[in-house]
């Protein structure tokens, strides 16, 4: 069967990175004896300042949430959830979001009830009786007259 349809990507790279550390390897050891201690130096220096950067990590998520006088409390994006004044900041948008809700609402109630007063102010200061709006009679003689006076 094909060898190369059973392996995986995963198995590739594994391979491709085996071969990259023996080839690394190899040339490590030709390199002349200054130039390899002064690299293992450096490996070891960097090695420290990472031990260093990972014990503080944890020192500052260890102190996190002690609180007690004298000592730093840093927040590390854990822990506990957000206090007072982040709760308050978070809600702050659904309040405006009601406020300008209930605003639309009270000023579209207010300008519905405008229409329909100056709508009836102007039926009771016609000259016609609110009845002769409601008469069938009157609807015709409305679209015939305004018909008969465009000939």
């Amino acid at each position: 069967m094909n060898r190369s349809i059973n392996i995986t990507q995963e198995q590739l790279q594994d391979e491709f990175g085996e071969r990259v550390a023996a080839r690394l390897e190899v040339g490590a050891r030709t390199l002349p004896h200054d130039i390899g201690a002064r690299l293992k130096a450096i490996r070891l220096n960097a090695m420290t300042r990472r031990k260093v950067a990972n014990v503080r990590a944890h020192t500052a998520a260890a102190v996190f949430g002690q609180g007690s006088s004298g000592t730093a409390t840093i927040s590390m994006g854990g822990g506990r959830g957000p206090g007072f004044w982040g709760r308050m900041a978070s809600a702050l948008p659904l309040l405006a979001l009601v406020a300008g809700l209930v605003t639309i609402h009270v000023v579209q109630t207010d300008n519905r009830l405008r229409e329909l007063a100056e709508v009836d102010s102007d039926l009771l200061t016609d000259d016609l009786p609110p009845s002769a709006y409601t008469d069938p009679g009157f609807i015709e003689f409305l679209k015939n007259g305004l018909q008969s006076q465009d000939r």
